[in-house]
C-alpha cells in the first residue's frame, strides 16, 4: 500500500489508540512487523502543546519512518496549525481523528462527533491538506449511529479534498466497541473511492486479517485492540498473508523477553514512577488469558518500583515457561 511517497509494507498497521500507542509501543510494534504505527492523538489546541503529556506524544526521535501522527480537534484553522506544528516536529504523515467514540472527545465536537457535520468535515480536511506538504490520512467510523451511517459520503469528501488514505473502523460511534464490525460498509467505501482504504475492527488473528481483506477489498488492515498484549500479531499476520502458514505461538519465555524489553523502554521514556504506573495496563494485557492471571495482576499492580515490577514479571513468566516445557 502506498501513502504519498511511503510504501507501507507489510500492509498491516497499528491503529492510533489514546494512552496506548505511545513511542515505546509504536517502536515495539514496528520491530515486530507493523508496516506503519500511528501515534496516539495529539491535541490541536496550542495551549496544550507544551504540557508534559503532549511533549511525550510529540517525541519521534529515532522512530523509523514514516512517522504518522494523529491530530484531534474541531476547528479547521487550529487543526491546520497543529498539522504544521507536528510536521515541523518530525511527522511525515498527518492523520485526522474522526473515529474516536470517547464521550469526553465527542462532547467537545471532536473525534467521531464530526461525522454529524459533513460541511465541517470538508472544511477540516481541506484546511489540513492545504496546510502541509506531507500526506494526510483520515480515520472514521461508519457513521454517528445506525440511523445515520454516512461513511460513503465522508469517503468521497475525503477523496475530493486530497486525503491520501482512509481508515474505516466498521462500527458507528453509538456502537462503541460492541457487536460485530460492518465489513460490508468498508467494502462499499473501498468500491466508491480510488484512494487506499484500511479496514479496522475485530482483527485479532491472522486468519481474520486475511478474511477481512478478502471481504472488503481493502488495501491494508489496521489492528487496534488485537495488538494489546500481543504486539507480535503484526509478524503473525504478515507471515500468514505472505505464506498461508501460521507462525507458532510464542513461548512464555519469548513473551517474557518482549515484555521485559517493553517495560525497560517505558521506564526510560517516562521515568521510573510514571513508567511503572503506565506499565500496569500492559502487564494486564500480556498476562490476559494466561494461568493465574488474576493473582499475578493483583501482586504486580502493587509494585511501586521498576525492580519489583521486573522481578515479579520475570518470576511469573519463568513459572509459565516451566509448565509449558513440561507439557510440551
Amino acid at each position: 500500500m502506498q501513502i504519498g511517497p511511503y510504501r507501507i509494507d507489510p500492509p498491516v498497521v497499528l491503529a492510533p489508540m489514546a494512552g496506548v500507542t505511545d513511542k515505546p509501543f509504536r517502536l515495539l510494534c514496528k520491530q515486530l512487523g507493523a508496516g506503519l504505527a500511528v501515534s496516539e492523538m495529539t491535541a490541536s489546541d496550542p495551549r496544550l502543546w507544551q504540557t508534559r503529556k503532549s511533549l511525550k506524544r510529540m517525541d519521534h526521535e529515532g522512530e523509523p519512518e514514516p512517522v504518522s501522527v494523529q491530530i484531534a480537534g474541531y476547528d479547521p484553522t487550529m487543526l491546520a496549525e497543529a498539522a504544521r506544528f507536528n510536521v515541523a516536529n518530525g511527522a511525515q504523515i498527518i492523520d485526522i481523528n474522526m473515529g474516536c467514540p470517547a464521550k469526553k472527545v465527542c462532547n467537545v465536537w471532536s473525534g467521531s462527533a464530526l461525522l454529524q457535520d459533513e460541511p465541517l468535515v470538508a472544511r477540516i480536511v481541506k484546511a489540513v491538506v492545504d496546510a502541509v506538504d506531507v500526506p494526510v490520512t483520515l480515520k472514521i467510523r461508519t457513521g454517528w449511529d445506525r440511523q445515520h451511517k454516512n461513511a460513503l459520503t465522508i469517503a468521497r469528501i475525503a477523496e475530493d479534498n486530497g486525503i491520501a488514505a482512509l481508515a474505516v473502523h466498521g462500527r458507528t460511534r453509538a456502537d462503541k466497541y460492541e457487536g460485530e464490525a460492518e465489513y460490508d460498509t468498508i467494502a462499499a467505501v473501498k468500491a466508491s473511492v480510488r484512494i487506499p482504504v484500511l479496514a479496522n475492527g475485530d482483527i485479532v488473528t491472522p486468519q481474520q486479517a486475511k478474511r477481512v481483506l478478502e471481504l472488503t477489498g481493502a488495501d491494508a488492515v489496521m489492528v487496534g485492540r488485537g495488538a494489546q498484549g500481543r504486539p507480535w500479531i503484526f509478524r503473525e499476520i504478515s507471515h500468514y498473508l505472505a505464506t498461508g502458514e501460521l507462525l507458532p505461538e510464542p513461548s512464555p519465555a519469548d513473551v517474557s523477553a518482549i515484555l521485559l524489553g517493553h517495560l525497560e523502554h517505558l521506564y526510560a521514556f517516562y521515568g521510573e514512577l510514571a513508567g511503572v504506573r503506565i506499565a500496569r495496563k500492559h502487564l494486564g494485557w500480556y498476562a490476559k488469558d494466561r494461568p493465574e492471571n488474576a493473582s499475578f495482576r493483583d501482586v504486580v499492580n502493587r509494585a511501586d518500583h521498576a525492580h519489583d515490577q521486573l522481578r515479579l514479571t520475570r518470576s511469573y513468566f519463568e513459572t509459565l515457561q516451566n509448565e509449558w516445557s513440561l507439557a510440551a
